[in-house]
């Protein structure tokens, strides 16, 4: 995950030193590998645009990278990425490469060969800027899943762009407007859409995305897309294992390349435990670049008593007595303990800056221990699971996507077979599951509602009807016309995953390279093409998955149920805590942004100081929302009325105060 930094003056004006310093400062932490250039800076600097460049090497050929790097037509390319199909632009572009040239140096020559349509070719994880000074341009690009970030700003006198958000704020010499639908999304599904930062007028390069700039203006296009009308089909069911077998391993393989070993973690889940035996079986036929995986894992052995199978250590065991070979482990029920009350890990410390509404108290004892155990053995890249529950069917089993599918192509017949299987499967009316399938032509997808957090009633109305698509989770109806039903749900999934990696942020503490096999281009393209019967049977969740992978992963994780369990902690009384938030409510933000109703949100909070029934999740939520607000406005990031009067009541008038006070002692005592 290298990092970098650009500033475009329009006028020629080179930046000020002083500024490029604490840039330079700022993002040394998260490149310690610097750059290759015979001076060692990573610097491009030229008449009025600045780059800078800090290397984190993850593969043999990152570390002869000479990064900015100038191609032969004079383009300036900055390259945070993995390339995953070398091969074939080898193939292709062999007239314009040496034997053994680096990442960036294939790019370079793509980009020579077929300028913008070149970034569809691009398969891997990556981000990246060009900068044409023959035409006074600048491409800011980036891949179709969007596991990389890169940010920029324009206005009427520059451009900046940066792979971390926080450099773009803190040094931009200004303060910004909140961005409401970063807001509401936040709120909604905790992922706003991809595009969005907190910031008005900051922006994120979207997956899939080229940005080309210019002076004082922008233009924003989408260069690659999921085809619909790309299908798969097959005579047997050997045949679509066989080639999901094919797919899986090649996306393990591509994220096997590294010059040390790889950790890999391992949580005794299908995902997971899938990636680590493929990895296994890709190393044993002498098809991965590096040496080893090993694995890391947590569990929680404090409900033992009540069920043994919460408890993920007997799953992950079996994989390890697969492989002959145990991983580092960390036990996470003793750390509760260690945890902070609830309501101070909404508190943002203020010698710390949070671009984001993530807390900034530092990582968890268990992250800790996680960054202690990397560093000690030098690994650079892990493996992850992510993304692998949501496209291979892991999910409750439903007919929904399929019957609509087989309603879109009025295939009736198959229709009504498939309909009387599934509604004995799950003991349900034929109508009431028919009645399901059609309501989603009419009613939004139900994917995203069900991630989508209630809009609480301390919201204020305005700001509701300002960004409505943001606070239920972008959701959208099914389309009968078009692409197949189960297509837009795997969009939908997509897109959701795609909004969970945008906000994700890097860590010094935490530095390295995450790899997702599930979130590979060409395997999506592969389960997106297959007929939905293929991923979910009647009644059985990833019904290709299991089949293809038997003997591969453990027969004990193939045939595991999931139950539902709730956790049995011990209730306790929490109005004290509710009462300290009442006296510490007036030094949070919401007056001057229009977005909390502050004697609707005070109502709230006095009812959980008496123990009465409210939202208290949302309620904490918002807490943590308007925490982040005042730390912002703090710092002089943010414009607004409560920039200038921070020593005002946020929520409600200062008379108010002494009321409340004795109402929460009272209640407390």
């Amino acid at each position: 995950m290298s990092v970098q930094f650009g500033r475009w003056d329009f006028e020629g004006k080179p930046p000020d030193p002083d500024y490029m310093g604490k840039v330079s400062a700022f993002l040394a932490p998260y490149g310690p590998d610097g750059s290759n250039s015979p001076d060692g800076s990573g610097v491009y600097s030229e008449s009025g645009i600045k780059i800078l460049f800090c290397g984190f090497c993850t593969t043999n050929e990152s570390h002869c990278e000479i990064q900015p790097h100038v191609s032969s037509s004079g383009a300036v390319i900055a390259w945070d990425g993995r390339l995953d199909n070398r091969g074939d632009l080898t193939s292709v572009l062999h007239e314009y490469l040496d034997t053994g040239c680096t990442d960036v140096e294939m790019v370079a020559a793509a980009y020579e060969a077929w300028g913008a349509d070149c970034f569809a070719r691009l398969i891997g994880d990556w981000a990246l800027s060009i900068w044409n000074p023959a035409d006074q341009s600048l491409i800011l690009a980036k891949d179709p899943i969007g596991t990389r970030h890169l940010y920029y700003t324009i206005d009427s006198n520059k451009a900046e762009w940066c792979t971390l958000l926080d450099p773009l704020v803190l040094f931009g010499g200004k303060a910004f407007s909140i961005c409401e639908e970063y807001v509401a999304g936040w709120f909604s599904t905790g992922f706003p859409a991809a595009n969005l930062t907190p910031y008005s007028g900051i922006h994120a390069v979207a997956p899939s995305s080229v940005v080309l700039l210019r002076p004082g203006r922008s233009i924003v296009s989408k260069y690659w897309d999921f085809d619909p009308a790309k299908k798969i089909r097959y005579r047997t069911d050997a045949e679509y294992e066989e080639h999901f077998r094919s797919a899986l391993a090649t996306a393990v393989q591509r994220r096997l390349r590294s010059n040390r070993p790889i950790l890999a973690e391992l949580s005794g889940g299908m995902d997971s435990s899938s990636i680590v035996c493929m990895a296994d079986t890709v190393i044993a036929r002498g098809a991965a670049e590096t040496r080893r995986v090993d694995t890391i894992s947590w569990y929680d052995d404090s409900n033992d008593r009540i069920e043994l199978d919460t408890n993920e250590y007997a799953y992950f065991s079996k994989v390890e007595e697969k492989r002959g070979r145990t991983g580092f482990h960390i036990n996470t029920a003793p750390l509760r303990a260690s945890r902070s009350q609830r309501f101070h890990e909404c508190d943002f410390e203020t010698d710390r800056f949070a671009a984001t509404p993530v807390s900034n108290r530092g990582l968890s004892e268990l992250f800790r221990r996680y960054a202690a155990y990397l560093r000690s053995h030098g690994y650079r890249v892990t493996l992850s699971g992510i993304g692998g529950d949501s496209v291979t069917g892991g999910g409750v089993p439903t007919p929904t996507p399929e019957l609509q599918d087989l309603l879109a192509t009025a295939r009736f017949f198959r229709f009504t077979r498939q309909l009387n299987a599934w509604a004995v499967k799950m003991r349900k009316s034929r109508f009431a599951v028919i009645f399901e399938a059609i309501g989603g032509f009419f009613l939004p997808n139900s994917i995203e509602v069900s991630k989508a957090m209630p809009s609480p009633p301390w919201f204020a109305p305005s700001f509701v009807r300002r960004n409505r698509a943001a606070l239920c989770g972008y959701v959208s109806r099914v389309r009968l016309f078009g692409s197949l039903p189960s297509f837009q749900d795997n969009l939908a999934s997509l897109e959701y995953l795609r909004r969970l990696l945008g906000t994700w942020t890097l860590h010094p503490e935490l530095l390295r390279e995450v790899r997702f096999p599930y979130l590979d281009r060409d395997l999506l393209e592969f389960l997106f093409a297959l007929p939905r019967e293929q991923v979910v049977g009647v009644g059985q969740r990833r019904s290709l998955m299991k089949r293809a992978l038997v003997g591969i992963v453990p027969d004990e994780l193939l045939k595991r149920r999931r139950k539902a369990f709730v956790s049995q902690e011990s209730q306790k009384d929490d109005s004290a805590e509710w009462a300290r938030l009442v006296e510490m409510s007036h030094e949070l933000v919401a007056n001057g942004w229009g977005i909390i109703d502050s004697g609707r949100f005070v109502e709230a909070l006095q009812k959980a100081v008496w123990n009465e029934e409210t939202a208290t999740g949302s309620l904490i939520r918002t807490v943590m929302m308007l925490a982040w607000l005042r730390h912002l406005s703090m710092r002089e990031a943010l414009t607004g009325p409560m920039c200038r009067k921070r020593r005002t009541y946020g929520l409600g008038q200062a008379a108010e105060k002494p009321r409340l006070l004795a109402q929460s002692k009272s209640s407390a005592s």
